[in-house]
């Protein structure tokens, strides 16, 4: 017999493997192999070299950002101190000096 764990969703034990999701056969509930590896890591949010991040890091913006709706941009190399992370579709809540509240996306930024 398989060392497959029960469903999550109707706790059947006739799961199964395919590619790298498990499967089960009952409710048609489909989850990740590695859900319990990812949980343990934390939030899991990253910048552009891989390095996770953490509240309270500081981080340098590595490329141009137009902020929308007005003229400014974040030039390259702007530093963001005390960064919050967030869920949603922009990773982080800041305050940059000259142009106030922002969200930005972790994958322009590199930790300091």
């Amino acid at each position: 017999m398989s060392d497959f764990p029960h469903c999550p969703s109707c706790d059947s034990a006739f799961t199964y493997e395919d590619g790298m999701m498990f499967v089960c056969p009952e409710c048609a509930h489909e989850w990740p192999q590695q859900a319990d590896d990812k949980e343990d890591a934390g939030s899991g949010i990253k910048d552009a070299n891989g390095n996770p991040l953490q509240d309270g890091d500081s981080v340098t913006v590595i490329k141009d950002l137009k902020v929308k709706g007005s003229s400014l941009v974040v030039k390259v190399g702007t530093k963001v101190k005390n960064i919050r992370l967030v869920d949603g579709d922009h990773d982080i809540d800041c305050k940059i000096d000259g142009i106030g509240a922002m969200k930005l996306k972790s994958e322009f930024v590199k930790k300091s």
